[in-house]
C-alpha cells in the first residue's frame, strides 16, 4: 500500500481544500413571488417562464 514521503502541510492541506466549499443556490422569484431555482417549475404556483405546467392540485 502507497505511503506518503513526506507530511502533508496545514498550507499545503488548505489549498487542497480550497476548493471544497457549498455554493449558495442561486435563487429566482417566480411572478407570484415566492423564491424557486431557475429553469423549474415553481413549487408554489406551477408556472415555468409564464405559462401554467401543472395544475394548482397537482403543485
Amino acid at each position: 500500500m502507497a505511503l506518503p514521503k513526506k507530511k502533508t502541510s496545514h498550507s499545503r492541506k488548505g489549498m487542497r481544500r480550497a476548493h471544497h466549499k457549498v455554493d449558495t443556490p442561486n435563487v429566482i422569484y417566480c411572478e407570484c413571488g415566492e423564491p424557486s431555482l431557475p429553469h423549474r417549475v415553481c413549487p408554489s404556483c406551477g408556472s415555468y417562464r409564464g405559462r401554467q405546467v401543472l395544475n394548482q392540485d397537482d403543485a
